[in-house]
Formats: structure tokens, sequence, C-alpha cells
């Protein structure tokens, strides 16, 4: 783990102003229907400014919509909890929109649909949640995990406020195509088994960590209880701190 923190927090790049970072969230799938646990990884474009050609998590930025959004189930309070911690103006809306934004982007970004499909439609606003609102699907946050955080480190040229949470793929209610290929910002979905995956992927090293926890707490219950390790740099020290 310290070599991978190390790779995580490398000097700062040159030349890039301290930005402060964005709120994101990204979604790990789970598939634990096997032998071994099998998680769901993208890869994206080989032409994108960021992180080009590697596999990564469905995720992105926060969006103000995701605040609107009608969510079927709430989060877990442990879960919603842990997400207010060390927060500036730590609200239960904001947790939840925390969780509501990582099955957006799974949705944007794969055509999955994470929740439970019901007759009417849920309450959506304009933008992305429309899709889910034309399926009536309800976000269903008490399938959730949250599983970690990490800030980028200072001084990059884009900075994230990252949380990662797990869902399982029976949350899945309903699929759409068209969402990955080659003009699309991932080129393709691999579901990979959780032991060994670095040996089959090159993967970047907050990635690694953040499998590592995540085969750690499924070994100890996978409850939400468990401690949730949060990533970040205070002045020049790696810090792994837990919420």
């Amino acid at each position: 783990m310290t070599d991978l923190l190390q790779r995580f927090t490398t000097d700062a790049q040159p030349g890039h102003p301290n930005r402060p970072p964005r709120d994101a969230a990204t979604l790990i799938l789970l598939d634990r229907s096997g032998p071994q646990p099998l998680v769901l990884m993208g890869k994206r474009r080989h032409d994108l400014v960021f992180m080009p050609g590697k596999f990564v998590f469905p995720g992105g930025r926060v969006d103000p919509a995701d605040r609107k959004m009608t969510a079927g189930a709430p989060l877990d309070p442990r879960a919603e909890q842990k997400l207010m911690q060390h927060v500036k103006r730590p609200s239960a809306g904001k947790a939840q929109a925390l969780a509501l934004a990582a099955i957006r982007e799974t949705f944007e970004e794969t055509g999955l649909f994470l929740g439970e499909k019901r007759d009417s439609a849920p309450k959506a606003p304009p933008g992305p949640w429309q899709a889910f609102a034309e399926a009536n699907i309800y976000p269903d946050l008490s399938t959730v995990h949250f599983i970690a955080r990490a800030i980028t480190p200072p001084r990059r040229s884009r900075r994230y406020d990252t949380r990662f949470f797990t869902a399982d793929v029976s949350a899945i209610a309903h699929k759409i195509e068209g969402k990955v290929g080659p003009d699309s910002e991932l080129v393709e979905l691999v579901w990979l088994p959780l032991d060994g995956i670095k040996e089959r992927i090159e993967l970047l090293a907050i990635t690694e960590i953040v499998l590592l926890d995540l085969d750690k707490q499924l070994k100890e219950g996978f409850s939400h209880d468990l401690p949730v390790p949060f990533y970040r740099v205070k002045g020049k020290t790696r810090v792994r701190e837990f919420l």
C-alpha cells in the first residue's frame, strides 16, 4: 500500500495552479454470483484528454440537477453520516446527491439504469435524469455502499474530491444500447475478477488502492459499519484517514 500511495501522491506538476477539487462520484458494479467477485470497468477512448486509454469505473462530476432527482429509497444512515464528514456545509441532501451522481454517470457512460422500475415515473429534473423518468425507474440508494474517498493531490491539471460507491449487479433495472462504442467516452466494458485484476490490465494507483480496500471490506462482511478510507495530501504528507 505504501508504494501505491507514493504513486498516487507524486510531486505536483509544474505550471498548474492549486485549484480546489470538484465534487465527483464513481460507481463500482459488483457481480458476486460466481466463485469470485467481478467488477465492471470501462476503457476510455485513446483520444480523450483526461486519462486516455485507461480502464476506469463509471463516474464524473456532481451536477446541480443531482440534488433535484427523486430517489426511490434513501441512503443507509451510516453511509450518509460518513459522506457528511470533512465537508463544507454538510447536509443529507448533499450526501444523497453524491450517490445519485454515481448512478447518473453510470447510466450516461454504460446505459445501465440502477434502481427500481415502478408503474409511474419519478419526478426528474431536465437532462440525463429524464431517461429514468421515461423508463419509470427510481434510483435506489439503499443498494449503494460508500467504500472510499480520495482527493486528487495539489497542482494537477484536474482535481476531484471523489467518493467511491459500489452496488450489486442485481440493482440493474434496465439497460439501453448505444452508450458504449468507438465514438463514446467508454469504448468497451469488461467484467474482471477482483482477485488478480492488476495482472490483467494497467490500473491507476488510486484505482488499485480502492480495489484493495473493496476486497478487504468484502472479506470483513461488507457492512456499512466498516470504516471508509479517505486519501488526501496535507501539506506534503500523504494521509490515509478513516471516516
